[in-house]
């Protein structure tokens, strides 16, 4: 089983906890990373937490503070839901049905690849 908080962050989860402004602490500080001067001279990272949880999130994907804002508040809102309803949240189920899609593919590759290298001795023998 996967740990809850890796599931976070999946686009079609729509029955999602709320999150009221009072409930959130916001602060803007410089990010991290490669951008050289337009990355070390402005507060463009965004970092958000949920004060009845303790959950923290902290978004610097783009240079505008607006969207930021926003992925930050997305992700949080993500994540709060799985901090609350654990497996029985739409972002974890989602996250187990895309693991167990992703298995079944990497099983049906390998049962190719093992019906190809039966064709191939197949072929040899018929030519010795």
């Amino acid at each position: 089983s996967i740990p809850v908080f890796q599931a976070a962050r999946k686009r079609n989860s729509l029955n999602l906890l709320g999150l009221p402004e009072a409930e959130l602490e916001e602060q803007f500080v410089r990010g991290d990373g490669p951008g050289g001067q337009a990355t070390n001279k402005t507060n463009n990272c965004v970092v958000l937490k949920h004060i009845p949880s303790g959950i923290v999130v902290k978004c610097h994907q783009t240079r505008s503070v607006e969207q930021n804002r926003k992925i930050a508040r997305e992700i949080l809102q993500e994540k709060v839901d799985l901090f609350y309803k654990g497996e029985e949240s739409d972002v974890y189920k989602e996250k187990k049905a895309a693991e167990k899609k992703k298995q079944e593919k990497k099983r049906r590759a390998k049962e190719n690849l093992e019906r190809k290298k039966l064709f191939k001795e197949m072929q040899q023998l018929d030519k010795n």
